[in-house]
């Protein structure tokens, strides 16, 4: 466990939520770090990601959630505590970029449902428009040679991370990985074809 992270979370009004519940509370982490960098099992999980969840607050206050998708790798880590993404044209609300020029803080959600695993990260986030950060564009751009023109770039400062436990966590798969599972299937069936297509001696 990054101790930083349950040092962030962990508020007066949640210890007393769990004594209320549960007669306890979980350690203060008062000796915590000032940041937790990211490890090569963080890497490595965040490489493999082809979306996560994306929390920012709002002015008036009010938590905002929004889905991020890509290739894998999309999300990129570019240090021990920064991560970077390509933004592209959508819906051009600009609920995200626009929280996050009044309220910097910034929470992501990575899932991997087959795997029934999860990874939260708090951080800082700041926008940079692409069209002044040309030089930042070929780094970060989508592996695969996404055809949408980069608008902004997303960098993110990592505060800490925290880790779930797979209780609850329903496993789904994409089509690619049913595919890839059902591929040798495939090849069996269409070997039995042949046999049974085969003239009787």
């Amino acid at each position: 466990m990054a101790e930083r992270f349950m040092h962030t979370v962990l508020t007066p009004s949640v210890f007393e939520a769990e004594r209320h519940y549960y007669g306890r509370t979980y350690p203060a982490f008062d000796a915590a770090p000032e940041r937790d960098a990211l490890t090569a099992g963080e890497a490595e999980f965040i490489a493999n990601r082809d979306s996560f969840y994306m929390a920012t607050i709002t002015e008036s206050g009010w938590p905002y959630l929004q889905h991020r998708g890509g290739p894998k790798g999309f999300l990129r880590v570019t240090g021990p505590n920064e991560l970077m993404f390509a933004d592209h044209g959508g819906n051009r609300q600009m609920i995200s970029v626009g929280s996050l020029a009044a309220n910097d803080r910034v929470n992501l959600f990575l899932m991997d449902y087959p795997a029934r695993e999860r990874l939260k990260i708090l951080g800082r986030a700041r926008v940079l428009d692409a069209r002044q950060h040309p030089d930042l564009v070929p780094r970060i751009a989508p592996p695969g040679g996404h055809a949408t023109k980069v608008e902004r770039i997303f960098v993110i400062d990592v505060l800490s991370y925290d880790w779930n436990c797979p209780k609850f966590i329903t496993p789904r798969f994409t089509a690619a990985e049913m595919d890839a599972a059902m591929a040798p299937l495939k090849a069996r069936i269409a070997e039995l074809e042949t046999l049974l297509q085969r003239p009787t001696p």
